[in-house]
């Protein structure tokens, strides 16, 4: 296993270098890398003749972390993109995709470094601004009843949840993130939002966003909102997983772009 250090964690990470053009793989929050290869969301495994970089966040899957919630704000695991992008491809533009999490993280590391980016594929971007208000307060009940009572309450408690039709026959999972750190890692994004929208317009990137429908961690609203501030952003609603399967070639054509 490939690891490199950050401040306050290692992160586990594999490369694969076919040359070409360079590009980051993120995941969202309780997921990692093997995770979302379940979930069908690893858009990567349709990429050839790229240089793909994937990695687990910190506290998440094989990388380690602390019991510190501002480690996992958004704008701290933005941080760790951008060593990571210094460390692999110094001085090159690269191509960023990621679901939820990962497209919080996408957004904060390119309007701190805008000319990084040669591009962005967004997958779900979860609440945001007036709407994450509601979501913050779930998250650190989440990580209250964790600490109290135990993953397994935790899980009992979001099984009754509805799911997107789009997820409609993906296997159960479980959170891959240990019992001790999901609490902090919920923390954290209770802690996070997205950049603000003024921040967004100056983004000069070209970017698409995939979304699904019936999904109120990851609202249509924010997708939406996301087209109107972005310069050159445009948007893909699926609302089967036959659709979700068909965003490997939007990964693909959008890189292909770049």
């Amino acid at each position: 296993m490939t690891t490199f250090q950050v401040p306050g964690a290692q992160i586990a990470l594999e490369y694969s270098d076919e040359q070409g053009h360079p590009v980051v793989q993120l995941h969202g929050l309780t997921s990692s890398r093997a995770r979302d290869r379940q979930l069908d969301l690893d858009l990567g495994r349709g990429l050839h003749g790229t240089r793909l970089l994937r990695y687990d966040a910190r506290g998440h899957g094989q990388s380690t972390g602390r019991t510190v919630a501002e480690d996992y704000r958004w704008e701290n695991l933005a941080h760790d993109l951008l060593l990571l992008l210094d460390e692999w491809f110094p001085g090159e533009q690269v191509h960023g995709v990621g679901p939820s999490m990962g497209c919080g993280t996408l957004l904060h590391a390119a309007c701190l470094e805008p000319d990084r980016f040669s591009g962005l594929t967004l997958m779900l971007p979860a609440t945001a601004w007036e709407t994450r208000v509601a979501k913050s307060v779930n998250y650190l009940a989440a990580a209250d009843l964790i600490e109290q009572q135990g993953v397994g309450a935790f899980l009992k408690s979001d099984k009754d949840l509805p799911t997107p039709p789009a997820t409609a026959g993906t296997p159960d999972t479980l959170p891959d993130v240990s019992a001790e750190l999901l609490p902090w890692a919920f923390r954290g994004a209770a802690l996070s939002d997205l950049p603000a929208p003024e921040l967004l317009r100056k983004l000069d990137i070209p970017t698409t966003i995939l979304a699904w429908i019936d999904d109120p961690a990851h609202p249509i609203s924010t997708a939406q909102a996301l087209v109107e501030y972005l310069p050159h952003a445009t948007l893909q609603v699926a609302s089967t997983r036959t659709e979700v399967k068909r965003w490997p070639l939007t990964l693909a054509k959008d890189v292909a772009r770049d």
